[in-house]
């Protein structure tokens, strides 16, 4: 390596250069977005089954379709929602599953499907990702214009404005329903003329046409003939000819004499506002491989060069902005990654005093920062949450190999400096290029049983695990390669005579070591044994008392708040309970911002009329936690806005569980064949588990959809009148819900009109009663005269998961840790006396929880294996494999006593630091026991001696590491919440890894050697 190094010097610096500057262009050009790129394994059905009960489309219509969905190839297993006329079916396969022919066999099972099933049916497909969630949101008001004209203003300008953006996937507008003519009949006249509605509707349809009779030539040009009646008006769908008189001049009857035409918005039962005032909602969402922020930016820009044509009294504000928290970590990541440099420079200057190794320090760092961004490139990955979070916690791990390699440089020019003038710095770095291969690839090794992992876990920590990974490799090569070169060329007499002052610093700290491990060594079972216990008795105290989660909780800056109001209450009163809600959030001092959707959810899905979300976005700077904010805005509707449930949660959280159909943390789901016993469990179930301390916004799943009108047609009283029950229901459903005729041309959108009786008529349930039918010889007769018309009860929503019906009763947690949560949940339901035949099953995130615990305790073995494997393999001596395992398994206890003091939660980010602990600190021990020498049976004295020459580096790892980690474990910016237990976590282990490396693995080496037990040789 020293022959090889010493001829390629600038081949080795043009290569860092053009690696630095690719890794630079790279990192401008890598795609942002909030999570890595993840094939989330489900799709969900949605399906429109038209003006039918719950039980009847469950019967007719979700049954069958489970029943063909189910055959779908590799589907664990489906969920479905049945409420009146609507299901919504989710199938979740498993991780890794190609989710795009998972996507196409579906919609083949449903075409399959389809034609068994009641005429009208419709059905739509999609495959549920992180696009789901709107990455922008805009807000339309108005304080002249009516949401109708806003709705046109963004449909005709606005939407083909930004569609054409590229990164934009889709651009949805909610609210202001479309416009339609009304052509409201009136029956007295119709009567006295002998129509019907029907009559009516053929009529206008008949008069809309435009009908091609042919081409002819003439006079050089070719014509196409048409025959143009075409609707372009209220008053000319007001001139239709509804009758013409039988008798010569007896004229004609207009539509404008027998009815009123006026444009009004469609029939909606939707609602949409923002800042309190009815408004149109943009939703834009990003394809999966889009750069947020770029994309954005670019959506700004279009508005600001289209803000000269935006009418006066049009106010576009944003209510959603993702990219502002993508920025915020990428901000959050940076300032960690500069202050950690900074700290690690400075301790690699108190160890060695010179400037010019921290000059090559801080050239190296960016460069290999940078380099990475390249593999990232390469890889097809993004800066997100997470690769941004590897790229800060790997700071540390990147400026320590090159330390390491410029300290063992330093140190052999110390002793003989000399031989800087003959190549001593390139034999120096020879030397220390297998304990460097090694305690590098001890790091990255624990990451291999990371590509096994499955789940929200594996989808997350696998970009993490990449980028750290890439970071390592290349810090390796700059640290075998780059800074041997560097100081080579660099370093001067005076460096090595300014580490010479500094080792004095050295000299009262290796007293100490001496003292403490000459104790250590002389009586090894024993200290080892006495350690061993210590840190075992405070994991074990830590573990009884450490809280569990599992995603990290993190300040988003604003959450969704969904809300339920009374099952089947009308729009207008939900409305006005809405209205006082929104008083409560606008007073809030924190919020910056809202929007509503009532009969809309922001990420779609079934939702009725009387339910649906807020955005509640936070004003930057100065304010209160987001959770302090939510628990306030919570206790104040629920104590002043009576008859509203709601639930609240931000956005990551409520985007994770839609992606992953596991919506809230505490889930208890109750399956049993007898529909009423399951329910009579749930009222059982949900008020007990309210009582729990931190178990806020419980819902027994006991979901009612609105009461139903009846028409109970009496067909031989019908039949007498000459009218089948599918006509009576057909002229009823003309004359309630309207009938559209045709559609008129306006502009570029075509305008539906639709037929109706008028309000009068249909307003009152007494009223339906007094509808008049038309029978087939011409005679009309009331609907009370042949049916009977009652009010009936709403009708509860149908939950199934894999065919069985059952009841979801679900809780969020306030002010308290999820594990200690679902324990006592777990406790409590199980001391409950419920019905025979109710199965009690638990899911929700507590499930997704279990199952990450249980994958992450098998990386952290599959870890412990491999670091053994090249212990084993650097060393080929047990004796080095038992004593390190020994060491790490104590750093790992410690771990769990700094989650504990600290008050973090055990979560998957935490887990994956305690993973990482067992490289880091088998990195350390690398660095030991490449001093001894194994060419003879090493005893106590050589044992203190390798501890005594790599005291200074160890000691500079550790402190680097853990400095360099200090911004990401005090949570410092929005974006280190998501990694800083994971941070907490390493610095714990390594806070107690680095004394047990110098102290405990010498004693423990001793110890299972044969020398202790008197033998000769150690094994």
């Amino acid at each position: 390596m020293t022959r090889w190094l010493s001829g390629h010097v600038r081949s080795v610096i043009l290569a860092f250069v053009l690696l630095a500057a690719g890794g630079l262009g790279a990192a401008l050009n890598l795609p942002v977005s909030l999570f890595p790129h993840i094939d989330f394994p489900r799709v969900v059905v949605s399906v429109d089954a038209g003006d039918r009960s719950a039980d009847q489309t469950e019967m007719q219509v979700t049954r069958p379709l489970e029943e063909a969905l189910r055959g779908v190839p590799a589907v664990e297993y489906i969920r479905s929602t049945t409420s009146r006329g609507a299901a919504e079916i989710a199938l979740t396969f498993g991780w890794g599953h190609d989710m795009a022919q998972a996507a196409l066999q579906t919609q083949a099972a449903l075409a399959g499907a389809l034609p068994n099933l009641p005429a009208g049916v419709r059905v739509e497909t999609r495959r549920i990702d992180p696009t789901v969630f709107p990455v922008f949101g805009l807000a339309l008001s108005s304080a002249s214009r009516d949401p109708m004209r806003l709705r046109s203003f963004a449909q005709l300008q606005l939407r083909p404005l930004l569609a054409s953006i590229p990164g934009v996937a889709s651009v949805d507008i909610l609210g202001g329903a479309p416009a339609e003519y009304q052509v409201t009949i009136d029956p007295a006249r119709l009567q006295a003329l002998g129509l019907s509605l029907d009559d009516v509707v053929r009529a206008i349809g008949a008069s809309n046409t435009v009908t091609a009779v042919g081409r002819l030539e003439d006079r050089h040009r070719l014509y196409q003939t048409l025959v143009d009646s075409r609707l372009n008006s209220a008053q000319d769908i007001g001139a239709v000819v509804v009758k013409t008189g039988s008798t010569a001049g007896a004229g004609v009857v207009l539509l404008g004499a027998v009815a009123t035409i006026a444009l009004a918005p469609a029939p909606a039962y939707t609602r949409v506002t923002a800042q309190g005032r009815d408004a149109v909602l943009i939703n834009i969402r990003q394809s999966p491989d889009a750069d947020s922020v770029v994309m954005v930016k670019v959506i700004r820009a279009r508005l600001a060069g289209f803000a000269g044509r935006i009418p006066a009294d049009i106010r576009i504000a944003t209510f959603y902005d993702q990219s502002e928290l993508v920025t915020s970590a990428a901000v959050s990541v940076r300032d960690a990654i500069l202050i950690g440099a900074l700290l690690a420079g400075l301790v690699l200057f108190a160890f060695l005093r010179s400037s010019r190794l921290m000059l090559i320090t801080a050239l190296m760092l960016p460069a290999v920062l940078a380099a990475a961004c390249l593999l990232l490139l390469v890889l097809h990955m993004s800066f997100n949450m997470m690769t941004l979070g590897g790229l800060a916690a790997a700071v540390g791990l990147v400026v320590d190999d090159g330390v390491v390699m410029l300290e063992h440089i330093m140190r052999r020019l110390q002793e003989d400096p000399e031989s800087a003038a003959d190549n001593g710095v390139l034999r120096a770095a020879a030397e220390m290029a297998r304990p460097l291969i090694g305690s590098s690839l001890s790091t990255v090794v624990v990451f291999a049983p990371l590509a096994f992992l499955t789940g929200v876990t594996g989808g997350f920590f696998k970009a993490l695990a990449v980028t750290m990974t890439a970071a390592l490799l290349i810090s390796l090569l700059f640290a075998l390669f780059v800074a041997p070169v560097l100081a080579r060329s660099w370093l001067r007499r005076r460096d090595v005579e300014a580490a010479d002052r500094a080792s004095a610093m050295m000299h009262g700290l290796g007293g100490g070591y001496r003292m403490l491990s000459g104790r250590m060594l002389a009586r090894p079972i024993l200290a080892v044994f006495l350690v061993a216990l210590c840190l075992l008795a405070v994991c074990g105290v830590a573990v009884t008392q450490l809280a569990s989660g599992f995603m990290p909780r993190m300040d988003e800056g604003g959450f969704v708040l969904d809300y339920k109001a009374r099952s089947g209450a009308a729009l207008t009163d939900t409305d006005r309970l809405l209205r006082q809600a929104e008083a409560i959030i606008r007073a809030t001092p924190d919020v910056d911002s809202y929007s509503r959707r009532t009969g809309y959810q922001l990420g779609g899905g079934l939702t009725e009329a009387d339910e649906g979300d807020f955005f509640i976005h936070l004003r930057h700077g100065q304010r209160r936690d987001v959770e302090t904010v939510m628990s306030e805005i919570r206790r104040k509707i629920q104590g002043q806005v009576p008859g509203l449930e709601i639930e609240t949660a931000q956005l990551m959280e409520d985007l994770i569980g839609d992606l992953t159909a596991v919506p809230q943390p505490v889930e208890i789901k109750l399956f049993g064949a007898d529909p009423a016993a399951t329910r009579a469990a749930a009222a059982i179930v949900a008020p007990a588990i309210a009582k729990i301390h931190g178990l806020v916004e419980v819902v027994d799943g006991l979901r009612v959809a609105g009461d139903t009108i009846a028409v109970k047609v009496n067909r031989p009283a019908a039949a007498l009148e000459g009218l089948a029950p599918d006509e009576v229901a057909r002229q009823l459903g003309e004359a309630i819900g309207g009938q559209t005729a045709t559609s008129v041309q306006a502009g570029q959108v075509l305008v539906a009109v639709r037929v109706r009786a008028p309000a009068a008529l249909r307003d009152r349930v007494a009223a339906i009663g007094d509808l008049r039918l038309r029978a087939p010889d011409g005679h009309e007769v009331a609907v009370s005269r042949i049916a009977q018309v009652v009010i009936e009860p709403g009708e509860q929503q149908i939950n199934r998961e894999d065919l069985q019906p059952f009841v979801d009763i679900t809780a969020r947690l306030e002010h308290r840790d999820l594990g200690s949560a679902m324990a006592q949940v777990r406790r409590t339901v199980a001391g409950l006396a419920l019905p025979p035949g109710v199965r009690v099953d638990y899911g929700g995130l507590y499930a997704q929880q279990r199952q990450s615990f249980s994958d992450l305790a098998a990386v952290f073995a599959a870890a412990l294996l491999l670091v053994s494997l090249l212990l084993l393999y650097l060393f080929e001596r047990w004796t080095v494999v038992v004593s390190v395992l020994a060491v790490v398994l104590m750093a790992a206890s410690a771990v769990f006593a700094g989650l504990w003091v600290t008050g973090t939660e055990l979560n998957i980010s935490a887990l994956m630091g305690l993973t990482m602990v067992v490289g880091i600190v088998t990195e350390l021990a690398i660095f030991y026991f490449a001093e001894v020498s194994f060419a003879t049976s090493p005893d106590g004295a050589s044992l203190q001696a390798a501890g005594e020459a790599r005291l200074r580096p160890i000691l500079m790892s550790a402190a680097i590491a853990i400095l360099a980690l200090s911004p990401l474990a005090l949570g410092l910016g929005e974006g280190a919440a998501m990694q800083k237990p994971l941070a907490i976590a390493i610095i714990s282990g390594l806070l107690a890894g680095a004394p047990l490396v110098l102290l405990v693995l010498p004693a423990a080496y001793a110890a299972v050697s044969r020398r202790a037990w008197g033998g000769t040789r150690p094994v």
